[in-house]
Parts: structure tokens; sequence; C-alpha cells
């Protein structure tokens, strides 16, 4: 048999379905209450006399049990805990313990929704995942179970959904304490309860179906559930012991291998990893003989901020200040820079705090660049609206591909045309997902890269981000036309980028550098070669442009380009001297002599600058990855501190 509950203006109603009708149970009957021996009795009873019959297409279904005294999820099937662990960059080898018990712990019952309901994304958390599982539902109260009596006191099965917060769990599992806010926000099951006698089971008693898991249309994972590793009634009977389970409580099987996003992540091939669930995605979990769930994420309200309590361990260091001049004060927010120009200004200018601007025309006006995420993206967009009310916004330029100059474009109106270099829109279609930047403020990975990087990134918000790629692209120059006012862009790259793109207003003598510029911050050159950036400060000296806006730190003028130059000469004479004593890559880097660009906030980009320049001497120097990069920054920034 299926039961059901569903909803009604009086309260929930239980009933057993019937084709697609749903003959009721007499109104206060409750499925929890019904489980035991007499389940099957009264459903035979609504299937003869039914109190009322419904089809099922007008009901709103709910969970079977939408308030179960437990919820244990176990973790039945090996090969996604294996799965786990490949995600997240370790070996796929499970502790011995994984083979001698069968883990589990303990959900929400109160965050248990139905196969319909919208899901809400846990709040503060940028990687939300599902995982299909198989619920079991125990019918009679038991103690000190066998595994054969076990499956005896299961009453019915029911498709199941662990809605999981995977950054925070993986902030959470640090604390070696077990799940906690990444398992809390959601369980869903549904659509009904089914009776073992529906279902078919293996030889060795596990139960066999095939399950399927779709995220807006697409493939995720597919599987079986007899390849679990531990039984339900193996499951069951671990629980038991000395425990007195109670009708009503649910057991997961855990996630069915395959059938999550974690799975599909490798940190080896990010571009390749389609994303977490976000805002609107539409998840189908279906199986055979239990029916399917189809569901739509929802975006939460932010969470409300907790101050970090203070670490007696750390070490204290000074608070940064970006050292450089500024043009105009260097304080957060619009600033007017040129006779219809404005500059957006992120002090202090180091990692994601980007510089953006707005050219004004005659009833139209140009952004130039969004920024790291959608929160500051929304800030900046409502302090310029006294500006773009006058002249809506009519052009985007992106000068590069960075996530920092890029993440909130999806916050600019759809009439806005969005501009960039090919280069620039082919880069951004390869970059990682946006919100997997997460992992830089959640993965534990070391005692010296950890605090690093949540030093530099752990002050923005990477959820609910979608890329918004550009309208229209161009190779080298292209002028356009912003309400009579006449604005350049010109691709200097590749340098920091695969593309660089500065914006000219001549008629105000105002450039916009992008990253091509850091004033009072250290470049870092994540493309290269250094030869080509050099250059492109020539270009940009050349312009003659009195007023310079740099992607990053305080408004400036071409001294502040002569600067970026001579850093990158400085740098370019350091690691070829290195080169010439025969020191290898590490100890040229963390042998270089800054001079006077010590004092530049974010030093140890150097690490990246001269890596780069030995690949140009010698282009068979090994490949490095971001992470292992980032991991030398930390390390240089550690012996210097």
């Amino acid at each position: 048999m299926r039961f059901v509950t569903y909803g009604t203006d009086d309260g929930d109603r239980a009933g057993v379905l019937n084709g697609e009708l749903v003959h009721a149970l007499p109104p206060g009957t409750t499925l929890l209450g019904l489980l035991g021996p007499d389940l099957r009795q009264a459903g035979e009873r609504a299937l003869a006399e039914p109190d009322e019959v419904v089809a099922l297409a007008d009901v709103r279904l709910k969970a079977p049990i939408p308030r179960p005294p437990s919820i244990r999820d176990c973790l039945c099937f090996l090969d996604h805990m294996r799965g786990c662990l490949k995600a997240t960059g370790a070996p796929g080898v499970l502790e011995t313990t994984w083979y001698q018990i069968p883990a589990f712990y303990f959900a929400n019952p109160a965050t248990v929704i139905g196969p319909h309901d919208d899901v809400p994304i846990s709040p503060g958390s940028a990687w939300f995942d599902f995982e299909l599982e198989i619920g079991a539902v125990i019918g009679a109260a038991g103690r000190d179970l066998t595994p054969e009596q076990a499956v005896e006191h299961i009453a019915g099965y029911t498709l199941m959904c662990d809605w999981s917060a995977r950054d925070l769990q993986g902030l959470e599992s640090q604390l070696k304490i077990g799940q906690a806010k990444g398992k809390d926000g959601a369980t869903t099951l549904g659509p009904w309860l089914v009776t073992p006698d529906e279902l078919p089971f293996g030889p060795d008693g596990r139960l066999a179906l095939h399950v399927r898991a779709e995220v807006n249309g697409a493939l995720v994972g597919q599987g079986r559930t007899d390849a679990m590793d531990w039984s339900f009634g193996e499951v069951v009977s671990y629980a038991s012991r000395g425990v007195e389970l109670q009708p009503g409580d649910v057991f997961g099987s855990g996630t069915v291998p395959g059938c999550c996003l974690i799975e599909h992540l490798d940190f080896g091939d990010l571009a390749a990893f389609h994303g977490w669930l976000k805002d609107g995605d539409v998840v189908r979990l279906s199986s055979e003989g239990l029916g399917e769930v189809r569901q739509t994420v929802r975006a939460s309200a932010a969470p409300h901020p907790l101050a970090p309590r203070a670490d007696p361990a750390a070490v204290v260091r000074p608070p940064r200040s970006n050292p450089a001049r500024s043009a105009v004060p260097y304080t957060r927010g619009l600033h007017q820079v040129g006779a219809g120009v404005w500059a957006w200004l992120l002090p202090d200018g180091g990692y994601g705090r980007s510089n953006a601007g707005l050219v004004a025309g005659d009833g139209a006006s140009l952004l130039v660049d969004t920024l790291y995420d959608l929160p500051l993206t929304a800030e900046m967009l409502a302090g310029m609206r006294p500006l773009t009310d006058l002249h809506p916004l009519s052009h985007a330029v992106l000068t590069h591909a960075n996530g920092d100059h890029t993440h909130g474009g999806q916050l600019l109106p759809g009439s806005v045309r969005v501009v960039a270099a090919e280069a620039t829109a082919h880069e951004m279609r390869a970059e990682m997902a946006p919100e997997l930047t997460t992992a830089l403020q959640v993965m534990d990975l070391g005692p010296v890269l950890t605090p690093y990087l949540r030093d530099r990134f752990g002050g923005f918000d990477f959820g609910g981000i979608r890329l918004r790629e550009p309208d229209h692209t161009f190779d080298r120059r292209l002028t356009l036309d912003v309400g009579g006012r006449e604005v350049r862009l010109l691709n200097l790259g590749p340098a920091h980028t695969e593309a660089d793109t500065v914006v000219h207003v001549p008629d105000a003598g105002v450039l916009f550098a992008g990253d091509l510029l850091f004033v009072g911050c250290t470049p870092i050159v994540w493309s290269g070669p250094i030869a080509h950036w050099i250059a492109a400060c020539d270009t940009m000296i050349g312009l003659d442009a009195p007023t310079v806006v740099p992607g990053h730190g305080p408004v400036t003028d071409p001294d502040g380009i002569r600067a970026v130059r001579d850093y990158l000469a400085h740098v370019v004479e350091q690691a070829d001297a290195a080169l010439a004593k025969g020191l290898d890559l590490r100890e040229a880097m963390f042998a270089v002599d800054l001079a006077e660009y010590a004092d530049w906030l974010d030093a140890e980009r150097v690490v990246v600058n001269v890596y780069q320049r030995y690949r140009e001497i010698h282009p068979g120097q090994p490949e490095i990855d971001r992470f292992a990069l980032f991991a030398l920054m930390a390390e240089w920034q550690a012996t210097r501190s």
C-alpha cells in the first residue's frame, strides 16, 4: 500500500493512494498514529469505505510523517563517502572503523518538508547540495533487535532528500563534534510511504530499486539501492542497542553514490563543476516504486552575524593600511574624479577590495566593473542610483575576468549591454563556479594557509552568484558612445589575466586601468608575460590621462603607473639575478629583495610574480596550481611577519 498525508483547510489528512485517487481516513487520523500491526487493516478499510475520495492532482502532499519522533541519517553507501573524500582532494580511502560499525547522525525532525515544497537554502551557505536517499520508517517499537528482527519492524519506505550546506558542514567538521547547521536546514520525505510488500528486494534482503537525480532537467547521477554496504536491517539493529526505537522513527540510507553534487566536484578541474544549487534551481529525485519529489530551491535571508571570539593563541598583526597617497579621499564609496565621471572605491585595495567606475553622458551612463559579491555590488549600485536615475545605465564594461570585477553582473538591469574583450569572455567561461571561492573561507588547509586565506577572503559572501556573460565582445579596441560621450576601450593584455581592458574617457582626462594598476598594493601576474604588462604601462602613460583609477588602491596619476612598471622591472631583475646564481624557484621566491616595494600591501604576491618570470625563461618549469601558489604566498608572508 501507498500511504499519504495531505494538507486541507482543516488540517492534515491521511489516506491511501489507489491509482490517481486518495482514499481518505477519518479526520484526525494520522499515519504516525496508525503505525503498528493494524496499519494494513486501516488501509484496507480506507480503500473499502473511504471518508472521502479526492484526486491526487488536487491535493497538496506533505511528508507522509510530517513530524517524525526522530531522524537518523545513516551512511550505508561507502562509495559515497569515498567520493566525498576525493572531492575534497583527499585519497578515497576510509578509516577501518567505517567497515566495523555503521555510521549515523541525528537530523532535525522539525525541518521535515513535503515532496513538492520549496526548499530554503541554509542561511549563509554558498554550497547548497541535495542528497538522494531512501528513508525506512519504523512501524513498531523495539529494542536490542537483531538485523532480522529489525527488518520486520520497518513499516515502509519513502524517498528522502538530505539537503546539505556543504560549506557550513566543512567548517563545522573542523570542530570534530559531528553534524550541526550544515545538516539542519531541511529534510524531504515523500511523496508517500510504501509498504515492503510492494517493493523488490534482492536475494540478500537489500531493497533493490533504481534511483535517479536531476537538476533543471539535467542528469546528475543514478544508481541502485542494493549497492548498500550496510543494510537497513543492520543499521536499525545497531541503533536499537540499548535504545527503544519508536513508531515513526526514520532511518535514512545515506546518499546513493553519485546522486548529489559534491561527488562531482574535482578540485583538479574546477571549471568542469556546474556549481552548487541556487535560487530557482529545480531538483527532481525519483525511484521506481517510491515515486518522485520535485522541489524548487529558494534563497534565504542573510544570517545575523556573530562576532568571533578572541583567539588567545593568534598572532596579533598591525591593522592593514594602504601606504599610497591619494588624489581624492581614499574612503569607501562614490567619488567624483572628473566631469561626469566617478570612481567607487573600496579600501584597502587588497584581495577582493576592488574599485569600479561610472561615466555619465546625456541620458545614459557606463559602469566600469562590478564587485566581488552581491551585497557589495548592491551597495554600489544603490550609491550610484541618484546618478543612474538621471543617466540610466546603458553599458557595463568588464576590464578582466577576475571575480572581484565580474561577480555582481547579475544585479545589472537586463537592458544594460555588457561589453568585454573576447579573451575575458573566454576566461569567464573557463573559470570555476563563483561560489567555489568559498573554499578559501571554510576549508582546512593547514596551520599556515588556512588563517592566511580566511584573513584575506573571510569578509565576502559568495552565495547566489550567477555569472552574467558579456553581450558584446571585441578584440583589441572598441569605441563606445555613451550619451554623446566617447569612451575608448583598449585591451592591453595578456598581462594580469588573459585580457586586460582599460577604459579611457578622453574629454574628462580619466583612465580606468583595471587590474593593470595596483596602487599601494602588490600587482600579481596570473597570466603574463611580464613584458606585456610593462608595455601596457607604457601605453597607459602615453594616453596622458591626468587622473587614473586603478583596479585596486587609491586614485592616482601617471606616476602611479610608473611605480607599477618599475616594480615589475624590479621583479624581473631579481628573478633573473637569482637564476644566474643557480637558485631554484623556491630559493628565488624566498630570497627576493623587495627594496622600496616591501611596504606595499600583500607583498607576498612576489611569489607568483617570480614563478611567472621563471616560467617565461624556462617554459618547461613545472606548473603550480593556484592553491599551491597561495600556500607558498602564505608561507612567504609568515616568514616576513
